[in-house]
């Protein structure tokens, strides 16, 4: 059966890879869906509402199953909170955008909708890691708590309208692609360094344990976990889950600026200094996972060879003015 998919964010990081994994994917379809128009709640409705009329009506038509992948977001641990009530809100509308198409169409019980939330977020404040999905989530900043009403708001929205939905909790995502003025993405501002006079700033204790999960990587998962969830779905009905979506392999910031330096070949250029912010980043984000494992029995980019995809991205970008 074909799967129709709108990817939310396909611009994005993860977005693209995912959407570029789609069209490799035999039976998987990717919907041409312009960006939505994040700048007036009014007109993100409307235009969610079309979208979403125009991916159920395809399914339904077709007989098809469907997919929407909510991969966007500008939220970051410093994003003020106005900024982050103003997403929850706009993820809010395009949810019952979604659940009026399906419910107009009829086509609940043959869709899903996933949500790329934050393990670093939910996970910030969290004991004894590493963490899988029966841990309890101690977010210790303003964008840890939003990823989890974020959540909530998702699991709201399957149990109002029937539709399968998936919280895909994320460790630390790293790739080509990443946007550099992000305040996010270590590995990205450490390749950057690398060929630039300005040193990256680190301010977090150099022990501090992350879990690195290259992004085409990422996508692959997310779909498979997408095409379990249907599989779930068309076996029991409705279903809610929360997966985390991660390496398995934590390594330290003293590790990583060891990988920069056999890479490069010289030391990494970066500047240990303080930022309030280091309190909101949990020390230990060692993550797991124990919902469908067997989806994590795969292989990997190892993370040398991620690291030497970002760098040449990088310096790809940096010498094409951009």
């Amino acid at each position: 059966m074909t799967t129709y998919v709108w990817v939310i964010g396909a611009r994005g990081l993860l977005g693209s890879a995912t959407a570029a994994a789609i069209t490799r994917r035999t039976g998987w379809e990717l919907l041409s869906a312009d960006p939505l128009p994040w700048a007036d709640d009014e007109a993100l409705s409307a235009a969610a509402a079309a979208t979403a009329t125009r991916l159920l009506a395809t399914a339904a038509t077709e007989r098809a199953n469907w997919a929407v992948l909510w991969l966007a977001g500008n939220a970051v641990t410093s994003t003020p909170p106005e900024a982050i009530s103003r997403e929850l809100r706009q993820l809010r509308l395009v949810l019952d955008a979604v659940g009026g198409a399906a419910a107009y169409q009829g086509t609940s019980r043959s869709g899903a909708v996933f949500y790329a939330s934050s393990a670093g977020g939910v996970y910030g404040g969290s004991a004894h890691p590493p963490f899988d999905e029966q841990s309890t989530p101690v977010p210790i900043s303003g964008y840890g708590r939003f990823k989890l009403d974020a959540e909530a708001s998702l699991f709201d929205f399957s149990r109002a309208t029937g539709v399968s939905v998936l919280a895909g909790r994320i460790a630390n995502l790293y790739g080509p692609g990443q946007k550099l003025g992000k305040m996010q993405g270590l590995i990205s501002h450490l390749a950057k360094a690398q060929f630039s006079p300005k040193p990256a700033s680190i301010f977090v204790p150099l022990e501090t344990m992350r879990d690195y999960i290259f992004v085409r990587d990422c996508a692959e998962l997310v779909l498979d976990c997408v095409a379990r969830l249907l599989t779930v779905t068309e076996a029991t009905g409705r279903t809610e889950a929360i997966k985390n979506l991660a390496s398995g392999q934590a390594v330290t910031i003293s590790n990583l600026l060891g990988q920069i330096r056999s890479l490069a070949k010289g030391r990494p250029n970066v500047m240990l200094g303080y930022s309030a912010e280091a309190s909101m980043q949990g020390l230990d984000l060692r993550i797991t996972s124990t919902v469908w494992p067997d989806l994590d029995r795969r292989q990997l980019t190892s993370l040398p060879a991620g690291i030497k995809a970002t760098m040449d991205d990088v310096l790809a970008h940096i010498q094409s003015g951009g």
